[in-house]
């Protein structure tokens, strides 16, 4: 395989380690890749020669058995360049984060936010938007993705009372960095710059209108994204972000913007979620019958812990909730695969049964 110049691929986030993943995988015409945008069924990429549009194969949408198995934005990926059009996308390198949600609606499945990114910049107002139990829900997801987490709260210059409102979420974050900045005023801006190096992937996650664009274009010192005002009635901001982009920031920074989302649906998600709620199962170790209920029994640690008030009853409600709902996505894959494995078996006797009649027929 000739040698391929990844120069140019560094300033996006390629690493040494990468040269290895990418001759294992790919033949001597192909070339790494990275996706930094999507647009419909159109991947924007970073090659090693500057940029180029891609496609995915219809074998590779075939093949997948969800969107997991599909580029997203912040993949590497293997490509075919063409000379005349988009490069044909055949392969994604191992990813080393992938944060995803579940799809709200009726649509179902699930939906990668990012990959590939270092840290997570979990973008809340410091108006109505703030939210603990939203808090806690970006949490458990980010962490379960592999990313470092950072709470961010905008919006400082609109709120009377910074210190109670932090306060406030600080049994939510469970240990994770909280920075507060306004992007109007620039206070807190320089001490979330120290946050950021470059080459290193930060995505930006969190309801709509909560400032995510406008703190892109507070730290890149110019207008790369569109903004809008927040609405006088309620405080909330205006959607604005359309799709997911990578941007490069002059001094070599990678922000990945995304649209805000109202509705968060989480997947499987047992490490993040033990991680985001460490004081709830150090509480629930303690307690004197290991098949706690925490609904009565006598010496439950946890209902200790809420009566005394070290534990609030609405963070145990929150964890209730999300390892409710994280359980049942177990059973859903669980089910699911059954379902398919099942299918698969089926088919396999039906293609056998054709043989056979074929083989006495002649």
């Amino acid at each position: 395989m000739a040698m391929i110049d990844t120069q140019h691929l560094s300033d996006w986030g390629w690493s040494p380690d990468r040269d290895d993943e990418f001759r294992q995988q790919a033949s001597a015409d192909q070339a790494p890749a990275r996706v930094f945008a999507q647009h419909r069924g159109e991947y924007r990429l970073i090659v090693p020669w500057g940029e180029a549009t891609g496609v995915a194969p219809g074998r590779m949408l075939y093949a997948a058995s969800g969107r997991r198995e599909l580029p997203a934005v912040g993949d590497w990926v293997v490509i075919e360049p063409a000379l005349d059009g988009p490069a044909t996308v055949v392969g994604i390198l191992p990813r080393r984060t992938c944060f995803v949600r579940r799809r709200a609606g009726k649509e179902s499945g699930e939906q990668v936010i990012a990959a590939n990114v270092d840290v997570a910049f979990i973008v809340t107002s410091l108006n109505q938007e703030l939210s603990p139990r939203r808090i806690e829900r970006y949490l458990v997801a980010v962490r379960e993705s592999g990313a470092a987490p950072v709470v961010v709260l905008t919006k400082s210059d609109l709120c009377a009372d910074v210190d109670a409102a932090v306060e406030g979420i600080r049994e939510s974050v469970s240990g994770a960095p909280i920075e507060v900045v306004s992007s109007v005023s620039g206070d807190g801006l320089e001490a979330l710059r120290e946050r950021l190096e470059p080459g290193r992937t930060v995505v930006l996650v969190g309801s709509s209108g909560v400032g995510k664009s406008t703190l892109i274009n507070a730290l890149a010192g110019s207008d790369l994204l569109a903004t809008q005002d927040i609405r006088s009635a309620d405080g909330k901001g205006l959607h604005t972000t359309r799709h997911r982009e990578i941007f490069r920031l002059p001094d070599g920074v990678l922000l990945l913007d995304t649209p805000g989302v109202r509705e968060f649906g989480l997947l499987e998600a047992d490490e993040g979620l033990q991680e985001t709620f460490d004081d709830v199962g150090a509480l629930a170790g303690s307690c004197r019958f290991r098949n706690c209920t925490h609904t009565g029994e006598p010496g439950c640690a946890v209902r200790e812990a809420i009566e005394a008030g070290t534990l609030s009853a609405e963070r145990w409600a929150s964890y209730e909730k999300l390892q409710k709902e994280t359980h049942y996505e177990v059973r859903r894959r669980d089910a699911g695969a059954s379902h398919a494995e099942k299918k698969k078996r089926k088919q396999i006797h039906k293609d056998l049964r054709k043989r056979s009649k074929k083989g006495s027929a002649s």
